[in-house]
């Protein structure tokens, strides 16, 4: 049950999160970036920076060579609570159904290119910066 609990605050503590972020970007406080008319980019942005965070606490939290920075809670907290609550690939899924819809396939195009390519190499980024790091407080060995 506690279990539950903490996937519950992450995953909320996330969804706030990425509703705070999309809408800063996305213009729902009034301001609308120029690029972002039409193109979801807050939806972008979020599952870039999700993809980041989850590669890198999975480097720098993960069980395997000695890598469990935290105890096993606080990283299912923050990987499947927080992270899973912030990105947002179904918005993901729902934006380009409605891009393709409205025949906007050059934003259809941008943001299925982008999104992958952008998310895959943030995870990769995340877990980089999370084994760098990793290395440089084990004295370069892990």
């Amino acid at each position: 049950m506690l279990r539950l609990l903490i996937l519950g605050i992450g995953g909320a503590i996330g969804t706030m999160s990425r509703y705070a972020l999309n809408g800063l970007i996305s213009g729902h406080s009034g301001k609308q970036y120029a690029f972002a008319a039409g193109f979801p980019l807050g939806t972008l942005v979020v599952n870039v920076t999700g993809c980041l965070a989850i590669g890198f606490l999975a480097a720098v939290t993960g069980p395997a060579m000695g890598r469990a920075w935290l105890k096993p809670e606080w990283r299912d907290f923050l990987m499947i609570g927080f992270c899973g609550g912030y990105t947002t690939f179904s918005s993901y899924g729902i934006q380009t159904l409605h891009l393709a819809r409205d025949g906007e396939w050059l934003f259809v195009g941008m943001n299925i290119i982008a999104s992958n390519v952008l998310g895959l190499l943030a995870v990769y980024l995340g877990w980089a910066a999370g084994r760098f790091l990793q290395a440089k407080l084990h004295g370069g060995h892990l």
